[in-house]
């Protein structure tokens, strides 16, 4: 009788989870769906107008604000036409919801294995922080504009997904796989700012990656960029650090946020 009851709390607590999380999920994802025509993959999220300010240091606080301010009225926007992308993220995560005690709990239970991955994210991560400000640098001493841009842009990129990340985390507050036998339980006060959902590395990583690929988009630097945000978000996986739902929404949000910061304020080619 026990167990029974245990079982149902279990699953009532798990269908909560994941309706949050499909709602939050929807909003967001609602930022990606928009397409240009004739294009065969979703430019998200799609700014409404391109900004006309020049692309500065200086200018980059206001475009923050105006970027959080886009992105969280973005459901006000949903409509038929655009739709589908997010339903398909939602879907996804709402899948790799239910499966995440699973996968954790009978995978990636190296502890050899955790640690050289944490420290591969970690180095990955450090590479995709430290790339803006090295684009940047070098397009200042060689007064390529194009170069200034991309720094500027994939720096404004993060810190926009870390905000977002920031307000997911407060909201989820979900347990990390290391806690509890990996059962992932959402609403625990206990977590705090330690929130599994979604993963930092992950939206970060591929919020400057989508800004370094959209500027440079040629498929070696694609490739390697894109490839390279892949290696941050399975790794954490692999440490333990976030089930797979997590980077899925990270990387998915990261990207999206990356994309449409370098449309809406891009301006060198």
């Amino acid at each position: 009788m026990i167990f029974v009851r245990y079982r149902k709390k279990s699953r009532l607590g798990q269908t909560r989870g994941i309706v949050f999380v499909a709602a939050l999920t929807f909003t967001l994802g609602n930022c990606a769906s928009a397409q240009n025509a004739g294009s065969a993959l979703p430019n998200a999220p799609q700014p409404q107008n391109q900004s006309d300010d020049a692309v500065t240091v200086r200018s980059t606080p206001r475009h923050i604000v105006e970027d959080q301010a886009a992105i969280w009225t973005s459901p006000a926007r949903l409509n038929d036409s655009n739709a589908t992308g997010p339903a398909l993220l939602v879907l996804a995560t709402a899948a790799l919801i239910t499966t995440d005690h699973e996968v954790m709990s009978k995978h990636f239970l190296d502890t050899s294995l955790n640690n050289h991955a944490e420290t591969a994210s970690n180095g990955l991560l450090g590479g995709f922080v430290a790339a803006p400000l090295i684009i940047y640098s070098l397009g200042r001493i060689h007064q390529d504009d194009h170069a200034s841009e991309t720094g500027i842009l994939g720096g404004e990129a993060m810190v926009d997904s870390l905000a977002v990340d920031e307000v997911l985390k407060l909201s989820s507050m979900r347990e990390r796989p290391t806690l509890d036998g990996a059962k992932g339980k959402f609403f625990q006060t206990s977590v705090g700012l330690n929130s599994s959902f979604p993963s930092t590395h992950s939206i970060i990583a591929w919020s400057s990656a989508a800004v370094i690929a959209s500027e440079y988009n040629g498929p070696l630097t694609q490739i390697t960029a894109y490839g390279l945000a892949a290696g941050v978000s399975v790794t954490r996986v692999a440490a333990r650090q976030h089930f797979p739902s997590d980077v899925l929404v990270g990387s998915a949000v990261g990207w999206m946020i990356g994309r449409y910061v370098v449309r809406r304020h891009r301006h060198a080619d």
